[in-house]
């Protein structure tokens, strides 16, 4: 049964959905020779639209289903929807493993065997979990407890390694908090309260080095290279990257945005996770409207 106040949940998980789609899309149109792409993101030159999202989005609107159905997380249904929407497009970006993953669920294999079987049975290390997970946080933000819960469950389908669903459970609980403290943003805390929740490992011990280096006001180019920004594509060297920008923005999405993006690395995951965290703390209004239209609509 669905809980009494679905539609109001499902308004945040829509929410955090916006921001992390307009993160994803924008993010991904700062590829490129890096001397250019600093030089535009220094000049805060906006590319020409439209701006594709990638399999972040893809994923992000299979779980916004799933809520929407279940009012929680069904990992059985997560996972047919992810394998469903991956065959209809495939091109969206993907990782190798990702691919290789949501093949083998297409073709009816169990995604409990399929996901505990890869890189020799330690699971997908990635950052993929982490990168649509926001609209979990968002639908359950006033329960911190079960967003925990149900952020682990959104990784279980294609991230069975305890770091992948670390770095979801710390981007889902952020999210839970930025839309808790949007009357009085404060980065610090929010940190803080995010390592209480992440279980320990090498995403957690990330995040505690960022907060030490939020504290110090080490700048975000200094932060990317000791923290990593996704160069790697693991949840360990990006989400530690990515809650330290969100925390130092929960009052601007544009600023959030452009911080992150210039921290390079696996740009349009860095700056969906921001996005979506950031857009509960915010609200729609403050996305800029130029961004909303220039995104590729959601399907």
């Amino acid at each position: 049964m669905l809980p009494k106040d679905h539609d109001v949940r499902m308004s945040r998980a829509r929410l955090a959905l916006a921001g992390l789609s307009v993160g994803d899309a924008l993010g991904e149109r700062f590829f490129g020779r890096d001397s250019v792409v600093e030089r535009a993101i220094a000049g805060r030159v906006e590319p020409p639209d439209p701006w594709s999202w990638t399999d972040d989005t893809a994923m992000a609107l299979s779980i916004v289903a799933t809520l929407e159905r279940h009012g929680d997380i069904d990992a059985d249904f997560l996972a047919r929807a992810f394998a469903r929407r991956y065959e209809l497009e495939p091109q969206r970006g993907y990782g190798g493993t990702a691919h290789e993953i949501l093949q083998d669920i297409a073709s009816g294999r169990p995604w409990r065997e399929v996901s505990a079987a890869v890189f020799g049975g330690e699971g997908s290390m990635g950052n993929g979990a982490a990168m649509r997970v926001a609209p979990v946080g968002a639908y359950f933000a006033d329960d911190v407890a079960r967003a925990v819960e149900a952020a682990r469950l959104s990784a279980l389908p294609t991230h069975a390694n305890a770091d992948a669903q670390a770095g979801a459970i710390a981007v889902a609980v952020a999210a839970a908090l930025a839309w808790q403290m949007r009357e009085a943003p404060d980065g610090e805390r929010l940190m803080a309260r995010v390592i209480e929740h992440t279980p320990e490992g090498l995403t957690r011990h990330g995040l505690v080095q960022a907060l030490e280096l939020r504290a110090q006001g080490v700048p975000t180019a200094i932060a990317a290279k000791r923290l990593g920004s996704g160069y790697r594509v693991l949840a360990w060297d990006t989400v530690p990257f990515a809650l330290l920008c969100a925390s130092r923005h929960l009052d601007s999405y544009e600023e959030a945005f452009w911080d992150t993006v210039s921290g390079l690395g696996d740009r349009d995951t860095t700056c969906a996770m921001v996005g979506g965290v950031v857009a509960m703390s915010v609200g729609e209004a403050a996305i800029p409207a130029r961004w909303l239209a220039a995104r590729e609509p959601l399907s």
